[in-house]
């Protein structure tokens, strides 16, 4: 299909024109669930379209299209053109130079989805379920297995051709426990741990035998306290480092959020464009990358969706902010350095600044040393909820785990931890960075921005962070 469509784009090519792309996504679907040792109807899903992208006399148009036929691919090219020649705005986007390479990008897979039966993965899912309901307490328990491969073909005028192959598997375990008002979750999340690849990934993040500790934990918590209210030292685990990397460094980073883009919907940011290169981000222990070449990683590739090449590029350095997340676009409306971050949810979206692949830098600290540092803290796990306002600047997160540490020694339990900070502070309380040993690859397959609405998958790798001075508060 993608040779035929190559055909049919070289055909309906309008002349003299500045610049015109095609940019083909193909995405299949499958997710497996298995709700209370009861197999849910597997879910599956087939989408095909193309975006045709015109630049001509200094206005941009889109449009697209699931008629993949050469007589639809012109009637979307018309339409794009209509486009350009309405849409003069922002910029004389004719001088932009748009990308014009050529290569490719293929997921690394070790064990293919289909090399197991969907009964043998059923028969996974329902083994999982299985060790999740240790008594009554246990009120309801999932597991699920959710699979996606993209085929995607960029083609611009002047003999661009992009083509890239993703695999993903994002598995998830959920456990809730109750006793009266008392509601408690433990979870492997599918918000969490989504990586690039095949099957192997659930070797690779221990999906195999973790329903039953997670059960354990869920009870566990049902029986501690609450979390104290004061201001402590916070550890922060890998899967809730992902959240706050996420919201308050990578949103607040997005070019097009800083220059405004963003405000109707997701905001606005409290960064802004003269800090880069000065601005005192976080403590000098912070190195923050964005990095999508990582084979593993949830948003790995070889080029973004106007063709620019991903290479690994650091955004914060030592604490000092480097570098935004803007593409092409972005970049030629600021005069500012950036990133192949231009990316699309879907063929019927237009790309714009996301995050891909973006990472804390691991440090040189052990486990033991950042627990045994810690006269009063508390180590936190996992995300529960979020706020944060509209220039991603005050937050407040809550986590499902949490374990004092008193005198340098992990000690007692407690339930409904929270924490709240401002982000032009709290990563200047960056005291310690773990080694690889705490290092962990994640993902977020939900995060959403634009109008109309895109959500996009994200990925996010960290060792446990150690803070100083967070005001922590208990949940009800």
């Amino acid at each position: 299909m993608q040779n035929l469509i190559k055909q049919r784009f070289y055909k309906v090519i309008p002349h003299q024109v500045d610049f015109c792309s095609l940019r083909y996504l193909e995405e299949r679907s499958e997710k497996l669930l298995v709700r209370k040792n009861v197999a849910e109807p597997p879910l599956s899903r087939h989408d095909v379209g193309v975006m045709l992208t015109v630049i001509d006399k200094g206005g941009l148009g889109y449009a697209a299209t699931s008629d993949l036929s050469e007589s639809g691919l012109r009637e979307a090219m018309r339409r794009a053109q209509l486009w350009a020649k309405r849409e003069k705005t922002v910029i004389n986007f004719s001088k932009v130079a748009m990308p014009q390479e050529r290569g490719s990008y293929q997921s690394v897979l070790e064990k293919p989805w289909n090399s197991l039966s969907i009964a043998d993965k059923l028969d996974l899912l329902h083994s999982e379920s299985a060790q999740c309901y240790l008594n009554d307490k246990i009120v309801d328990w999932q597991t699920s297995l959710w699979f996606l491969q993209t085929e995607q073909l960029y083609l611009t005028h002047e003999g661009g051709e992009i083509r890239q192959s993703h695999q993903y598997l994002i598995p998830e375990i959920r456990v809730i426990a109750n006793q009266g008002v008392n509601t408690q979750y433990r979870t492997f999340s599918e918000s969490t741990y989504g990586r690039q690849g095949g099957l192997e990934i659930l070797d690779h993040t221990g999906f195999v035998g973790k329903g039953q500790q997670l059960a354990e934990e869920a009870l566990q918590l049902l029986a501690a306290p609450n979390c104290p209210s004061e201001c402590m030292d916070i550890m922060l685990a890998p899967d809730q480092m992902i959240l706050q990397i996420h919201e308050s460094i990578g949103h607040p980073l997005e070019l097009d959020r800083i220059l405004g883009d963003e405000r109707n919907y997701a905001g606005t940011s409290f960064v802004t464009l003269d800090m880069f290169g000065t601005y005192q981000y976080g403590s000098p222990l912070l190195n923050v990358t964005f990095d999508p070449t990582l084979p593993e990683q949830l948003a790995s590739y070889g080029f973004d969706d106007e063709g620019l090449p991903a290479e690994k590029t650091y955004i914060i350095r030592e604490g000092v902010l480097k570098t935004p997340l803007g593409g092409v676009m972005s970049q030629a409306r600021t005069g500012l350095s950036g990133v192949a971050n231009a990316r699309a949810m879907s063929w019927n979206r237009p790309p714009i600044d996301r995050m891909a692949n973006l990472n804390v830098e691991q440090g040189n600290s052990t486990l033991d040393e950042m627990i045994a540092s810690i006269e009063r803290g508390i180590f936190m796990k996992t995300n529960l909820s979020w706020s944060i306002d509209d220039s991603r600047n005050k937050f407040q997160f809550g986590c499902e785990w949490g374990q004092l540490i008193e005198k340098g020694e992990l000690t007692q339990v407690v339930k409904n931890p929270n924490y709240r900070g401002i982000s032009a502070t709290f990563w200047r309380n960056l005291k310690k960075v773990g080694n690889q040993e705490t290092f962990e690859v994640l993902g977020v397959p939900y995060c959403g921005k634009g109008e109309p609405n895109q959500i996009i998958r994200v990925g996010h790798a960290s060792p446990v962070c150690l803070f100083t001075d967070v005001d922590v508060f208990g949940g009800v």
